[in-house]
């Protein structure tokens, strides 16, 4: 039996310094600003001035991770003798998880005594990072990598993400709300309660006025799902909004007794499409 490494890439929003800690390999997507031809790896750039720049009214594009940067990771791996499990970014939000499935179905023919599983996470931001952790945790345990496809595939429709923006444009942009919806709800202050689904699209679920109200919706979603209240692990991650994610996190712990909250920033490539005073909250749940 090969030894095995787990990939992700940089749509998980973890720090790099953590996935290295977990084992954990990690190939970055990417990002240009307005109608500039430098492409920055993600969090390449300060998350505070990303987002400065956003606020001021720079645009960012995003790329997905191509065939080719994939072979040359894996091949990696396979030449050293190893499998390789990829988690990638939901199928739902990019087109990576198709090229990573390219690049696997590639490499077949050259190392046919290795494999390369990609599993598609269906997951974005800290959802798909919490995802990541519970799957390293798996390997450290000890699982073989037939267990840890099996017990990753159980777990996704589980991971819980549920987030709030503070500024209804940048979901506009990214055809995710109408102009005529982010034009009324701007006027009257009303901030959307959004989630990603079992199919891993994003979807608005609900409409609340005022951002402390947001936010409280937020915690009240994991009051109705989490599988084991005030237990696990729970992750929120913020665009350039530190008050507002601690916030959440004294709500969940009066609460619920919740002992700590992984706090993180939403990285550049998730930020470019959801905006500066992005929120959200993720865990395991019941369900989705």
């Amino acid at each position: 039996m090969n030894d095995y490494i787990i990939y992700t890439d940089s749509a998980c929003d973890i720090p790099p310094e953590l996935l290295k800690k977990w084992g954990v390999e990690c190939i970055s997507m990417t990002f240009t600003l307005d109608s500039s031809q430098r492409i920055y790896k993600d969090n390449e750039m300060p998350s505070a001035d990303f987002y400065n720049k956003m606020r001021n009214g720079t645009v960012a594009k995003t790329a997905a991770i191509n065939t080719d940067e994939f072979t040359k990771a894996f091949t990696k791996e396979l030449s050293a003798g190893k499998d390789v499990l990829y988690l990638c970014f939901s199928s739902g939000l990019s087109g990576t998880c198709g090229y990573a499935k390219a690049a696997a179905e590639e490499l077949k023919g050259e190392y046919p005594a290795n494999k390369v599983i990609v599993v598609d996470s269906l997951s974005a931001s800290g959802g798909f990072g919490l995802l990541v952790y519970l799957t390293a945790q798996k390997k450290s345990d000890g699982a073989s990598l037939d267990e840890t496809v099996s017990y990753v595939e159980d777990i996704i429709p589980h991971i819980c993400h549920w987030f709030t923006v503070d500024d209804l444009k940048y979901l506009k942009r990214g055809g995710r709300i109408s102009p005529a919806v982010a034009l009324v709800g701007g006027l009257l202050g009303i901030k959307p309660v959004l989630h990603t689904d079992d199919e891993g699209h994003l979807v608005n679920v609900d409409k609340v006025r005022g951002r402390k109200a947001a936010v409280k919706a937020l915690a009240d979603k994991y009051t109705e799902l989490a599988e084991k209240p005030g237990k696990g692990t729970v992750f929120i991650c913020h665009a350039d909004c530190m008050a507002d994610a601690e916030y959440l996190a004294e709500l969940l712990k009066h609460r619920h007794m919740l002992k700590s909250a992984r706090i993180m920033n939403i990285g550049t490539v998730i930020g470019a499409h959801s905006g500066p005073g992005t929120l959200a909250l993720f865990f395991v749940g019941k369900n989705r």
